[in-house]
């Protein structure tokens, strides 16, 4: 079971975190200072596995951004490997090439498409299409309710004019 996802920059920043199981924000963002000082420090030479307190971190870099999940010892590091680099598959044709920016500035989306791939801390959706279709069907709804809201906000600001 995956216990958390961390995005985090070269530079040490967070961008994106999930949690599985209960955590206080104190123990959170002790986990999240502990995690990025190991890997980001890490040789690319060495393994992307590294048993930390009661879990094991798995990690990958792709650009400048750092894809972490911390697993349950028991848990085999090959498959979570691959569910990060099926997030990263599925953001960059998202986004088109995903680049740190896109999850500062689209954070909402990249959290949208993580719960729609891991449910509880288990892979739930292994097709990239369909978890495609969901964010654009999301992404449809958003816009319907945006732009009926703006009608009606504008309708209003007529009928107030009138009076």
């Amino acid at each position: 079971m995956i216990v958390f996802m961390l995005l985090i920059s070269r530079h040490g920043k967070t961008r994106l975190n999930k949690y599985y199981k209960p955590f206080n924000q104190k123990e959170r963002q002790s986990i999240q200072k502990e995690i990025s000082t190991m890997i980001i420090g890490r040789s690319s030479r060495l393994t992307h596995f590294l048993e930390w307190r009661d879990y094991k971190i798995v990690f990958k870099r792709y650009a400048s951004l750092y894809f972490a999940a911390g697993i349950e010892k028991e848990d085999n590091e090959l498959i979570v490997l691959d569910v990060i680099h099926h997030f990263v598959e599925i953001l960059d044709r998202y986004f088109g090439n995903v680049c740190e920016l896109d999850l500062i500035f689209n954070f909402h989306q990249a959290y949208f498409i993580l719960e729609e791939l891991i449910i509880g801390g288990h892979m739930m959706e292994s097709s990239k299409k369909q978890v495609l279709k969901m964010v654009e069907q999301n992404d449809a709804n958003m816009d319907q309710a945006f732009f009926k809201d703006e009608g009606q906000s504008k309708g209003q600001q007529g009928e107030d004019k009138k009076k």
